[in-house]
């Protein structure tokens, strides 16, 4: 009888919805717990909620230092605002605003996109430049070079190099990043800058080496 009160009790209750796109990001956000519950508590609130703040402590089983110091960094890495309006009375209430966390979300939305489309991109030159369709495995490669930082235009480059000694596999590729980084090449203008310091056999071993087999 108990535990069927205590169920009931539980789905008469509010339920607070996560967005994916939160998790997604969360770890970007760099937030401690606290702040991230408080963050979610809001989100699921009406934007220009009034910000009651013995409400939230109680909603949210918060001391009042737990309170503040979430608010002072939600506030300080701008996902919400608190400020101060006029309700229908003329009456200044302190509201709270997510509307700039909305706009961060946008921003990495439309990141994401373009940085999807240009890997989209790095990925059909490789098939085209191999003259067939990149494995899953070669695909994990790629993405590893491209967490990695390593620039894109270089990992063209390297590419284009494999391609120029007749090998068509990302072996090959990743060997070029590997004595390339170790040389301090960076970019494909680290390369050009390379060629023009050396001695013609230096360039030679620069970019015409057989790097497979060394």
């Amino acid at each position: 009888m108990l535990k069927q009160r205590f169920m009931e009790q539980i789905n008469n209750e509010n339920h607070y919805t996560i967005p994916k796109y939160v998790l997604t990001y969360a770890k970007d956000f760099n937030l401690d717990i606290n702040s991230l519950i408080l963050l979610i508590y809001f989100l699921n609130q009406k934007n220009k909620e009034i910000f009651n703040y013995k409400k939230i402590i109680k909603d949210l089983n918060f001391t009042e230092k737990e309170l503040l110091d979430s608010i002072s960094l939600l506030k300080d890495k701008n996902l919400i605002s608190i400020q101060m309006e006029k309700n229908d009375s003329g009456i200044l209430e302190e509201r709270v605003n997510t509307s700039s966390f909305y706009d961060i979300m946008l921003s990495k939305f439309i990141n994401d996109s373009q940085e999807s489309d240009s890997n989209n991109d790095l990925y059909e030159i490789f098939e085209s430049e191999f003259g067939r369709t990149l494995s899953p495995m070669e695909f994990e490669i790629i993405n590893s070079w491209l967490e990695s930082k390593i620039n894109k235009e270089l990992i063209i480059a390297a590419l284009k190099e494999t391609v120029y000694n007749g090998v068509n596999n990302l072996r090959y590729v990743d060997k070029i990043l590997f004595e390339w980084n170790k040389k301090g090449i960076k970019t494909p203008e680290d390369i050009k800058k390379a060629q023009e310091r050396s001695s013609d056999e230096e360039c030679e071993q620069c970019y015409e080496y057989d790097w497979l087999n060394e």
